[in-house]
């Protein structure tokens, strides 16, 4: 997600006004980790990127690397949350 404004604390079953970046399925939102059975332990990184600015003038359904492009000029902090899954 990004356009995410910054009032909203809690991002859930609510309605949230903000934008969905195309997933690694082609998709907008999330689809979850979905790694082949038996194809050993994959890593899902989940980022969150402080910006300067409340929009970044991409619309929804932009691909990851192009927010993350988008996000580069107007970052001032991040955090990254690293999950590790795996389908036997």
């Amino acid at each position: 997600m990004f356009d995410i404004p910054p009032t909203v604390r809690f991002i859930g079953d609510q309605d949230v006004v903000a934008r969905e970046a195309r997933n690694d399925f082609g998709r907008p939102g999330y689809g979850g980790p979905c790694p082949p059975p038996g194809h050993g332990p994959h890593h899902y990184r989940f980022k969150l990127l402080a910006l300067d600015t409340e929009t970044l003038d991409l619309r929804g359904g932009a691909g990851v690397k192009d927010v993350e492009k988008a996000a580069q000029k107007h970052l001032v902090g991040r955090a990254e949350l690293t999950g590790i899954y795996e389908r036997k």
